[in-house]
């Protein structure tokens, strides 16, 4: 199922932090919808997120009323602007946008095909994802015993990308070939997407999921209960994965425990000009952590940090699964190359 769709000036999907309990279709008309859409996580997931910013510059051309060709790829920058800004450590976000806007730039003609081109190109976005993560899942899925249980963090699963997943990709394609797999999934604080968005993937599909708290990872490794770990990313630099914040710890502790830690994304991931140092980590509002669902559950006042993301070094993860092929730790050195 598609959780993302454009029909005539609309981009349908649906409103993720409603789920697991209510069931919400967005309806995105215009580009600072789209925006804020993406900031407060009702999209959200490195792919889906490229996907989006495509079309949100989609909702740009089909809504515009520009008369030149100079007046419409001006409003087209400054949509992809809008979207970009929205979070900073996402390059599928930016990868998004700017395939779009090269393509339009390209094109010769007068504004009405500049339009079709650009709405053509953002839907070619959503296509390719759905293949891509069929790949993935094909390529990783070789990587997955029969019997194993898989430990995974946040959501990297169909409701992060257009259709099928990457992490949780794996996870399925494993689980087409028959087999017999389980997987554990972290809880995910502070906005719950292991919790709300991965156990209501796997139990809707009928894959055996059992939910943990954050800090019992180490100790169910250490009782032998996990034999994997996969993971998405947000953006894969020269040194570091970036993920959801949790994805270090979990990292050395299945180090520690010798236990594959594997890492599932596009090649739109991989951001190979930078090293983590350069990379500016987004930095969330405090209530995401002082409330639950609306509660508060810390005092009033108290100082808060909120990184939404963390790097893990790339001596923690032991392959990296991609819709071409599965990089292993010691090809990582490609990295500083530029080579993927």
């Amino acid at each position: 199922m598609r959780m993302i769709k454009w029909q005539n000036g609309t981009v349908i999907t649906p409103d993720q932090t409603k789920l697991p309990l209510q069931e919400v279709t967005l309806e995105i008309k215009t580009v600072e919808q789209m925006a804020e859409a993406i900031k407060m996580l009702r999209v959200r997931g490195a792919p889906l997120l490229g996907a989006a910013a495509g079309f949100g510059v989609a909702l740009a051309a089909y809504h515009s009323n520009a008369k030149t060709k100079e007046k419409l790829l001006s409003e087209l920058e400054t949509a992809g602007i809008v979207i970009k800004r929205q979070r900073p450590t996402a390059v599928n976000l930016f990868w998004g946008v700017d395939r779009v806007l090269n393509k339009a730039k390209s094109v010769s003609g007068a504004v009405e095909e500049i339009k079709a081109v650009v709405i053509e190109e953002a839907q070619k976005i959503a296509d390719e994802d759905v293949a891509q993560n069929r790949a993935i899942g094909k390529n990783g899925s070789v990587l997955i015993d029969d019997g194993d249980t898989i430990l995974t963090h946040c959501n990297a699963g169909e409701l992060a990308t257009v259709e099928y997943g990457t992490a949780l990709g794996v996870v399925r394609a494993a689980w087409e070939q028959g087999k017999k797999i389980k997987v554990i999934a972290d809880e995910t604080r502070p906005l719950l997407q292991g919790a709300r968005l991965t156990t209501y993937e796997l139990k809707r599909d009928g894959i055996p999921v059992t939910l943990i708290t954050d800090n019992m990872a180490g100790y169910i490794m250490s009782k032998g209960l996990v034999n994997k770990v996969i993971v998405g990313a947000d953006r894969i630099v020269q040194d570091a994965v970036f993920n959801k914040i949790g994805t270090y710890s979990v990292a050395v502790l299945a180090h520690e425990h010798k236990i594959p830690f594997y890492v599932a994304a596009p090649k739109s991931t991989f951001d190979l000009r930078c090293k983590a140092a350069d990379v500016e980590v987004e930095e969330r509002k405090p209530e995401e952590v002082t409330h639950i669902g609306g509660v508060q559950i810390a005092p009033n006042g108290v100082k808060v940090m909120n990184p939404s993301f963390d790097p893990t070094p790339l001596k923690y993860v032991t392959a990296i699964i991609t819709e071409s092929r599965v990089i292993y730790n010691k090809d990582f050195g490609e990295f500083r190359k530029g080579k993927v």
